[in-house]
């Protein structure tokens, strides 16, 4: 299995969930072992993909530094892992990633039309080589070995329409594509106001997230999924583990978890070489791994 970029670059404008504001995305090609590069042309500035670079995990995982800041990647980075692209550069007049409808599909959706192309050098993934675990509060996550990714969440929300949900995610792109990519993020009414009083919310939407009141889903066409609010819980967990740079071969499990919380996951895995190992997949001997991006 080789690295992946995109054919061709392609664009899309959309709003942004927190500022409310227009953003304009472009997405072009990068060669062999360039990574995952964000680009804001607004203020001419690049910074890569890192675990390393991560400055904020309060609503969304944030990417940042001194000079700039882009938040809300996890969406855009969940779809990036599922169609197994290692190089691309992302350019963006803004400060956050569109919103979209407030899942990944949109982002899918925009590769499928963009083409996918193969490179010459071997793909490499991050394979988790002994367990690492961060427990808080009675929450928790964690990575453990395994022959596949999966990808086990369980939530529990004091809501009649949410209660105890808790969903099993063998990966492929095939079954990402048909079960997790259309659900979408989710809030409540009641934390709209606070929200928009901090900066925060001020592009949300029935349009871009399921909104719920104390008692009911207030989106006429309703859920896509029985169990949605899960599911989109994975979908941010695996934006969040594709982070690190490298799509990640292993088990990934959560109990009420965070952006928070994966990221100081992620940063205890790569703190120890013990943990992990940088491999290339033709040194796997797992065919089934390549064939669960076809």
């Amino acid at each position: 299995m080789f690295q992946r970029t995109i054919e061709r670059a392609i664009e899309i404008v959309g709003v942004g969930l927190h500022k409310g504001k227009s953003i304009r995305l472009l997405l072009e090609p990068m060669d062999s072992d360039s990574g995952i590069v964000f680009y804001r042309s607004d203020l001419g500035k690049s910074i890569n993909l890192s675990v390393n670079n991560v400055c904020d995990t309060k609503m969304a995982t944030v990417i940042g530094n001194e000079e700039l800041q882009i938040s809300t990647i996890e969406h855009f980075l969940s779809a990036l892992y599922a169609y197994g692209i290692d190089n691309l550069r992302i350019v963006l007049e803004g400060n956050e990633m569109p919103i979209m409808d407030g899942s990944s599909i949109s982002f899918c959706l925009l590769f499928d039309e963009a083409g996918i192309k193969e490179l010459d050098s071997p793909k490499k993934i991050i394979r988790v080589k002994r367990k690492v675990e961060i427990e808080e509060d009675g929450k928790y996550v964690s990575l453990e070995p395994d022959t596949i990714p999966v990808f086990d969440y369980e939530i529990m929300f004091d809501h009649p329409v949410i209660g105890r949900q808790r969903y099993k995610f063998e990966f492929s792109k095939k079954t990402y594509i048909d079960n997790i990519s259309r659900a979408r993020t989710f809030g409540f009414a009641r934390d709209i106001q606070k929200l928009q009083s901090m900066n925060l919310a001020l592009g949300a939407s029935l349009k871009n997230a399921i909104g719920l009141d104390e008692h009911k889903v207030l989106n006429s066409e309703g859920l896509r999924y029985p169990d949605e609010f899960v599911r989109h819980k994975i979908l941010d967990a695996i934006g969040d583990m594709m982070v690190m740079g490298y799509s990640m071969l292993g088990r990934y499990r959560s109990f009420a978890g965070s952006h928070r919380l994966n990221h100081l996951l992620t940063r205890k895995l790569l703190s120890d070489e013990a943990n992990y190992e940088v491999v290339a997949v033709s040194r796997l001997g797992n065919k089934s791994y390549a064939k669960s991006f076809a």
